[in-house]
């Protein structure tokens, strides 16, 4: 039973799909530990109400990024987490959770990457900048996390078709859909060796 560890800034809905396909049994794993930059996060309640272990850990409480790096590394080891899953995690990933769990660490994003990736490419933004390009298509990527935003080894991806009326709140009302099904599908994959993440 792989144990996860989710980082989160906002709402989490990502979050809590992954913990209902555990709680479900369509995944098995279980989810150890909910990590919020915001301490005012609505995923730390949501995690909360489903009795998993949250921690605020964020630029606010640790102002040094050193220093919260370090707290972040020390939160995952104490719960002995397998996989590192950013729901939503609007942050860079600091060097010493990079190197500590380099190759399990996954992120979920609302395009087709390498398409519309990168800083500054998150939630809405995302979507409208897929409509200004007169796309036919977008979708969701899952990939490993490097050093750069949106660069690591794709994983999984599925498309999802633009209707010629769309707007970005109707195309990411589609794009979370996939989301929340792709996500847990493919954590899966990784758990029944479906998936071989790199080894070192």
């Amino acid at each position: 039973m792989k144990k996860l560890g989710i980082l989160v800034s906002g709402r989490g809905s990502n979050m809590v799909a992954i913990a209902d396909a555990c709680e479900q049994g369509d995944l098995s794993a279980s989810v150890e530990l909910v990590i919020s930059n915001n301490k005012d996060s609505l995923a730390l309640v949501s995690a909360q109400e489903k009795n998993i272990k949250t921690a605020h850990i964020g630029s606010s409480n640790y102002p040094d990024p050193d220093a919260l790096d370090m707290a972040m590394t020390d939160a995952l080891n104490k719960h002995h987490i397998d996989l590192v899953l950013l729901a939503g995690y609007m942050k860079k990933i600091g060097p010493k959770v990079l190197s500590s769990y380099r190759g399990r660490i996954i992120n979920i994003h609302p395009s087709l990457l390498p398409k519309f990736g990168g800083k500054g490419m998150f939630g809405i933004n995302v979507h409208r900048a897929v409509l200004a390009a007169g796309e036919k298509e977008s979708g969701v990527t899952i990939h490993l996390v490097d050093g750069e935003y949106d660069q690591g080894a794709i994983l999984a991806q599925q498309t999802v078709s633009i209707a010629p009326n769309e707007t970005s709140e109707s195309l990411a009302a589609k794009v979370l859909k996939v989301e929340h099904v792709l996500f847990a599908e493919t954590i899966q994959k990784i758990v029944d060796g479906s998936i071989i993440l790199p080894s070192d």
